[in-house]
């Protein structure tokens, strides 16, 4: 190991995603110092729509990343004065007793559904349905993974001790504690979005996802301590014994802070494996009503959210069945093969020569309807590989615009400009459409780790090395690089996202629940 001018600090920062484990050192200006990544498995399938990952297999592969970076690191790694972690959301797991696990993970891409038997009924079942918002309550129930588990699973359930999301569940590997970030609560659990409190027994959150709270782990608010790596969790994971573990927030949380988006006039586009569109408010608001504004990585912040359930995922899926040709020359060129899909795309013009995408390709997505089905429209004897390709970047563009009008609706805020993160930020192309299609200024930051990013803000301000956010954020964000849009792009996009995309849904809705009647998927 080589030392470096240790006057330096640095924050440690495990990023646990979808497809990969990530632990960098980040130095106090925001810089990635050195990374080390992972791949993983995303999850396995016993059962058609199934999703499940050994919550060991997480633990291993995070202890594997981790030793490799202090193992292979040049820096003074003394000068590592706290970590934080940020996972994948929505993803959880059964402990024992012992702080073992019951059963696989269930991933948050899982589909399976539990029933919504017994409540709510009666006047109180009347009363959701007047207020037209009793499917939005039966499909959060049946979505629910601790219901499905206490229905299907019940000896298990009786079993569980501790019923944690998979960021509570790695805390509790590296400090010896349930303990979990306030901003790390995004799920069907007994959470109270307005207050980042549980919710009480008597509550209509309680009701639809009825977890005990002995069963759930202590909250730290983000940039709050919450606990210490142990004897045990450095043996296998090289981090020192005693290191601070500083709460951070789920991955698109810190994504947005990462981006140094810490009000609602700018809007944090995620290009990841699901694709968002998310904005900060000190004020509790629902975009689309029954689905709260989850908590921010700054404490009692809130960020709006629209989500692309596959978003950036559509990118694999066209890997894997149209990309084999770029795969292997990528191997070749020891390149990404999303670098060549970029170079690929780069004599299409705007609008894909008419060829429109619909991306919905996840069955049984809230908004717009659960009937919706992905859908591509305007093909012609001209359209090629590289058509389709760019007329996925441009269908999530048009969906998250989508969801920046109705952002906008409920905040009564004209957003002014964009910022991009995750892996599909890499993508000149994207972001250059993503301008036209907005017609607003897209602003790449100066690194696509903004979740880790994001996480190493909330420890250096709970380490107090900067005296509030907004210090850190100056201090640790900046911009890399700005897309201006292109006037007679924006004019062509501004027509097919009217006149075409808009109206896509309301046209082929009927269509969609034909389908859904003749071959019940996704099910009733």
């Amino acid at each position: 190991m080589t030392l470096t001018d240790s006057s330096e600090k640095y924050i440690l920062v495990i990023d646990v995603g979808t497809q990969s484990i990530r632990a960098s050192f980040i130095d106090l200006e925001g810089n990635i110092r050195e990374i080390i990544k992972t791949s993983i498995e995303a999850y396995y399938s016993s059962q058609p729509g199934y999703a499940e990952q050994d919550p060991e297999y997480f633990w291993e592969k995070l202890c594997e990343t981790t030793k490799a970076l202090f193992d292979k690191s040049t820096l003074d790694v003394q000068q590592v004065k706290g970590m934080s972690i940020t996972t994948q959301r929505g993803t959880v797991v059964n402990l024992d007793k012992d702080g073992k696990p019951l059963r696989p993970a269930i991933i948050w891409l899982d589909q399976r559904k539990a029933k919504a038997e017994g409540w709510p009924s009666g006047v109180v079942k009347a009363a959701f349905q007047l207020a037209g918002v009793r499917e939005s309550i039966t499909y959060a129930i049946e979505e629910c993974e601790a219901n499905w588990i206490r229905q299907n699973q019940p000896e298990i359930w009786k079993k569980t001790d501790k019923y944690l999301m998979l960021s509570g569940f790695l805390i509790s590997r590296l400090s010896g504690q349930f303990v979990d970030s306030v901003g790390s609560m995004v799920g069907f659990v007994p959470f109270n979005y307005k207050k980042h409190q549980y919710s009480k027994k008597q509550s209509i959150n309680y009701k639809m996802f009825p977890v005990e709270r002995k069963k759930l782990a202590d909250l730290v608010f983000p940039s709050g301590q919450i606990g210490k790596i142990t004897a045990e969790a450095a043996t296998q994971t090289g981090i020192p014994e005693g290191l601070p573990i500083i709460a951070a927030a789920s991955d698109k949380a810190c994504e947005v802070l990462g981006s140094g988006v810490i009000s609602p006039e700018i809007a944090c586009l995620s290009y990841g494996t699901t694709a968002t569109i998310q904005t900060v408010n000190d004020r509790y608001l629902e975009v689309v009503r029954m689905f709260p504004s989850y908590p921010s990585a700054i404490p009692h912040y809130f960020n709006t959210e629209v989500m692309i359930y596959r978003g950036f995922w559509m990118i694999k899926w066209f890997k894997n069945e149209f990309g084999y040709r770029e795969v292997e020359l990528a191997k070749k060129l020891n390149k990404e093969p999303e670098e060549l899909f970029d170079k690929m795309i780069e004599d299409v013009p705007p609008g894909s020569m008419g060829l429109t995408l619909q991306p919905y390709w996840s069955p049984g997505v809230k908004l717009p309807g659960i009937e919706a089905k992905g859908a591509v429209i305007g093909f012609g004897d001209v359209h090629t590989r590289a058509h389709l390709y760019r007329s996925i970047l441009e269908g999530i563009a048009y969906a998250l615009k989508d969801g920046t009008l109705r952002t906008e609706k409920t905040t009564g805020i004209r957003i002014q400009k964009i910022r991009v993160s995750g892996g599909g930020s890499q993508s000149k192309n994207a972001l250059q459409l993503t301008a036209d299609i907005f017609n607003l200024p897209v602003e790449k930051p100066h690194t696509y780790e903004t979740s880790a990013l994001g996480a190493a803000i909330n420890a250096a301000v709970g380490l107090n090395f900067y005296p509030d956010f907004e210090t850190a954020i100056n201090k640790m964000t900046r911009i890399g690089e700005t897309f201006q849009p292109i006037p007679e792009n924006v004019k062509i996009y501004d027509q097919l996202f009217n006149r075409v995309y808009r109206r896509m849904y309301r046209r082929l809705k009927p269509l969609y629940n034909d389908i859904r009647d003749i071959i019940n998927y996704p099910k009733k």
